[in-house]
Order: structure tokens, then sequence, then C-alpha cells
């Protein structure tokens, strides 16, 4: 099942990407992403929950946790607008990397040599990837390193309310905050889809995001997160099959030499957690 919530993950950045290249601006496209969500949540959860489901425990924390994924979705799907599919998706496997540093401050965790070690060589990853020093490089890549950071905020956050948050109500803050707060500004700058398909692309985002993180919730109920937590490197497949066969976007040498330093760290610094029975952030979009 978490498999397959990286497959929906891919999904919904191929969506976004597509839908970005017809003419849609970014903002609609991530209003229309997450507005689709909510329905399709909501639907799920609420006849078996009831309305409770709108009521958090932790409201302060879930609206900055909801604040952190909505801004990592806008800053995202900007990127995706110019930039590979694979790198952005190599970029982002660096989140838990930067989450394993924040939390250091944030929640007090102990964090040894080893993984200190990890993360930078985690960042060297970075490096490769983006490639400052060269002329290839692209400014939407401050894009997706601020997403970078973004999305570790999300992970200490849904950290912090682990326990304490069902995970209905998370679901369904997190799309319905950002289709609220993104609808002025989505309306205002509205573009009708023009063809079937692209109608059927902003259905299937919202199906993506729904059902990816549905399915992400319920592997988390079948299996411990540090179990989970490796298999989002997987979507590196994903990414590349996407962006070859539809992009027509063959991943660089460098992509590919940065991203198996990232997944390298990545990997080292889950074990080591693991190692020490602290469960690693699950990975989410």
């Amino acid at each position: 099942m978490m498999l397959l919530a990286v497959m929906l993950f891919t999904g919904i950045d191929t969506s976004a990407k597509w839908l970005s290249i017809a003419g849609l601006p970014v903002i609609e496209i991530v209003f229309l992403r997450y507005f689709g969500h909510f329905i399709l949540a909501t639907g799920y959860y609420l006849p078996t929950s009831g309305p409770a489901i709108f009521v958090s425990n932790a409201p302060r924390i879930q609206l900055l946790r909801s604040t952190f994924l909505c801004l990592s979705t806008v800053s995202n799907f900007w990127a995706l607008k110019y930039l590979p599919i694979t790198v952005t998706t190599t970029i982002a496997f660096a989140g838990p990397i930067a989450t394993t540093l924040l939390a250091i401050p944030i929640l007090g965790e102990r964090v040894g040599i080893h993984r200190i070690i990890a993360v930078c060589c985690g960042f060297f990853g970075v490096l490769l990837v983006i490639q400052p020093w060269n002329a290839a490089f692209h400014p939407a890549m401050i894009l997706s390193l601020f997403n970078l950071v973004i999305v570790s905020g999300y992970f200490i956050t849904t950290r912090m309310i682990a326990g304490v948050e069902r995970n209905a109500t998370q679901q369904v803050w997190s799309s319905g905050f950002a289709s609220m707060v993104l609808a002025p500004f989505a309306f205002a700058h509205w573009v009708w889809p023009d063809s079937i398909t692209q109608w059927l692309v902003i259905v299937a985002m919202g199906a993506f995001g729904a059902t990816g993180h549905i399915s992400a919730t319920a592997a988390h109920r079948r299996a411990d997160a540090s179990i989970l937590a490796p298999m989002f490197y997987t979507q590196v497949f994903s990414a590349t099959l996407v962006g070859i066969f539809i992009f027509d976007t063959w991943p660089t040498l460098w992509t590919l030499a940065g991203g198996a330093v990232i997944i390298g760290s990545g990997a080292y610094i889950w074990q080591r957690t693991r190692r020490k029975s602290k469960a690693p952030p699950a990975p989410l979009v």
C-alpha cells in the first residue's frame, strides 16, 4: 500500500506539470489539487467518522502543518513548470535528511556524529543535482530548495501531532485549509480548461492526492514507519519513467549521481534511526 501511495504521489506531480505546460496557472493547479483532495477525503471519512473529523485536538499545530504543506505544494508545482520531474523528485528525497537536522533544535532529539555526516553527504548530493556552479543551473531550483526546507517543517509538525490527531482530521484540515486560502488567488487568475483531457487530468490529480494519502495512512496502520520510510525512494523509478515517456526528458548523469548520494545518505540515517528504535517521519506529498 505504501508503494501504491508513492506511485500516486508521482501521479500528482505528473498531472501538475502536464497542466502547467497546457497553460493553466500554477496557483489554479494547486487549488484544484487540494479541492479535489478535500472533496474525496471528506466523502471517504465523513460517513464512518462523522462531523468529528473537522474538530482538531491540536488546532495551532494542525494549522501550521497545513500551512507548510500548502506552501510546499505551491513551490514544488512552480518548480515543476520549469524543471524535469526527475530533478524535483530527487531534491525532495533530501526532505527526511533535512528533518533529521531540524529535529535537533525543534524536538530536542539527539543525533550522533554518524547521522550528522550522513546529513552532510545528503546535502552534497543535492548540490550535485542542482549544480550551482554550472550554466545548466535554473533559478527554479531555488523553489525546489525552498520546498525542501518547508516540507521539513511539515514532517516536524506531523511528528508533533502523532498520537494526538486522527488521520481523518489531518487529511481534511490540510486539504480544506489549502483550498480555502488558495481559492481567491486561483479565481483571480482563473483559466478554464479547454478540453476534456484537461478536465480528466484535473480529476485524476485530486484522486491521486486523496487516494495516495489514504493509502499511506492505511499502510502506517499495518506497519511501522521505520519499515515504510525507505519505500519513498522507489519514486525515483516512477519519476524517471514519467520523465522519459510523458515529457521526453532523460535524467542527467549529475541527477543520477546526486540521487544515489541522497538515497544512500537517507538509507543510512533510516538504518541508524531504526537501530535506536526511533521511527523516522514518513515522507508525505
